[in-house]
């Protein structure tokens, strides 16, 4: 699954991406957050504890976003670009081939209200080919 949206955030913790659900205790969003003043992209894994790992992406801000998770083999595997960049691998995640899972778009303000973004995009595709 991909989607595409525009990362217009200015506040702490605007963010936008994908958000796959195993269980209320196992989901994992990807995207694109503003943390520190600037946009970072990432992922938040959770499975009982949640970790949080994340890059600078300052330049992204403002800029169309795509991202993608793709689900192949025992694993999700967590892609994403801006503009006409490539896709830059940001996370891969284990999951049971067995496990049902669920995934949309999410958008999230946690620190204030009134965000909007605008999505463009979101789209089932085929899974990528390859881990990495």
């Amino acid at each position: 699954m991909e989607v595409e949206f525009t990362a217009g955030f200015s506040e702490q913790f605007d963010q936008a991406g994908i958000f796959v659900r195993v269980s209320a205790e196992r989901w994992v969003k990807a995207g694109v957050e503003f943390a520190d003043g600037a946009c970072q992209v990432g992922a938040v894994v959770t499975d009982g504890m949640s970790d949080w790992s994340l890059a600078p992406v300052p330049a992204w801000k403002e800029s169309r976003v795509l991202v993608r998770i793709s689900r192949s083999g025992d694993a999700l595997t967590i892609r994403a670009k801006a503009g006409d960049g490539a896709l830059q691998l940001i996370r891969v995640v284990p999951l049971d081939p067995a496990e049902e899972a669920y995934a949309g778009p999410f958008v999230c303000a946690p620190t204030r209200e009134g965000l909007t973004v605008p999505f463009h995009a979101w789209r089932t595709t085929e899974p990528d080919g390859a881990l990495h």
